[in-house]
């Protein structure tokens, strides 16, 4: 009796211990790291059957495998030093309102490398690369500077490392735009999930989505500005945000189409609908800027309940209907730009599912 009272006196005191390192946990000092010992931590998700990544329409197909430079029939860039740039001033970061990217003065074909190996440095794997469209998109992946450092964390060190979980996963896509002044603009955008209980007994746990994170956009922009060449001090300084004033955006019904309506100029629509696609997870396949169009896949699997877009982020039962070819088309207007949704062959549609997609956007550029 003795004995087990000793020993239970030892566990108290133990796990009061435990309580108390606990609350004084503090986070990793850097504010991202994704990196394990073992590689890159990649986390089995299923792919939500609304964006799974489809085969390509063969005009972009590629027969043997990956891209590369020489399969394309591409001469390969010059070999430059990853953070080497002719100059400073040919990476700045752009604004508009809430928005921010970088402008790079350099050739896409200089460029791509160079993001490239960025987010595998960063400790990502990639779901997509497509240098024809300038797409990169990663795995989804943990963040482990936001698990505590507690007393049992920091005393046994990586022994426990696997026990341990941030109940959050993050993957980012990067998207490589050509701009008119003959060098690229460079887009990083974010996406989300949290493991949430299932229900009030607390037995299971769910992948939900979580909002948009403003903040780690502007970490790896700031990150990838130094990889390109600027300093940390002039990185961090370009990258601090700014008080700016919201546009309203919305969703109205012309004639028989339902139009999204946007008041800026054509060139900052089209930037905030390219975002727009990119956090949401559309499937881009190609975009042609002079005609103001992105092709994009979508897989409808909404039900007779009506069950939200979002709720199927991880589901594993499969899609009821294949992937459909859509485009998003932007236009000028004489007051603003307005963005509708057509079928494969141009024509304006007003379909359950093409109103869910222009919901999805406008709910993202609000």
């Amino acid at each position: 009796m003795k004995i087990s009272s000793a020993l239970n006196r030892t566990a108290i005191a133990l796990a009061a211990l435990v309580l108390v390192s606990g609350c004084g946990s503090i986070m990793d000092g850097s504010k991202v790291n994704y990196k394990t010992e073992g590689g890159t931590k990649v986390v089995p998700l299923d792919i939500p059957p609304d964006l799974t990544q489809l085969t390509r329409d063969t005009r972009y197909a590629v027969p043997g495998g990956s891209i590369t430079a020489s399969s394309m029939g591409i001469r390969p860039a010059p070999t430059v030093a990853s953070t080497a740039a002719s100059q400073v001033n040919d990476v700045r970061i752009a604004r508009d309102g809430k928005q921010r990217w970088l402008v790079v003065n350099r050739s896409a074909d200089v460029v791509w490398p160079i993001v490239q190996d960025f987010w595998k440095e960063n400790g990502f794997e990639y779901v997509i690369e497509q240098q024809q469209i300038g797409l990169l998109e990663t795995e989804w992946s943990e963040n482990r500077a936001k698990i505590p450092q507690d007393f049992l964390r920091r005393t046994l060190g990586k022994v426990l490392d696997g026990l341990y979980s941030s109940g959050e996963r993050d993957k980012f896509r990067t998207r490589i735009e050509r701009n008119t002044t003959g060098g690229v603009d460079i887009f990083v955008t974010h996406r989300g999930m949290s493991e949430e209980y299932k229900d009030s007994s607390k037995t299971s746990t769910i992948w939900q989505p979580r909002p948009n994170d403003p903040e780690l956009e502007a970490e790896f922009l700031s990150r990838l500005m130094i990889k390109l060449g600027v300093s940390a001090e002039q990185a961090k300084a370009s990258t601090q945000p700014a008080e700016v004033a919201s546009t309203k955006t919305t969703l109205i019904t012309n004639g028989n189409a339902s139009v999204l309506n946007i008041p800026d100029s054509f060139d900052v629509a089209w930037r905030r609908v390219g975002v727009a696609l990119d956090r949401t997870g559309f499937t881009v396949e190609d975009r042609d800027r002079a005609q103001g169009v992105y092709f994009v896949r979508y897989v409808d699997t909404s039900t007779k309940d009506e069950k939200g877009f979002f709720s199927k982020m991880f589901s594993s039962s499969a899609a009821e209907t294949g992937p459909v070819k859509y485009r998003i088309a932007v236009r000028k207007t004489d007051s603003a730009t307005e963005v509708t949704v057509q079928n494969a062959a141009g024509q304006t549609e007003n379909s359950p599912v093409t109103q869910r997609i222009l919901k999805l956007l406008a709910d993202d550029l609000r």
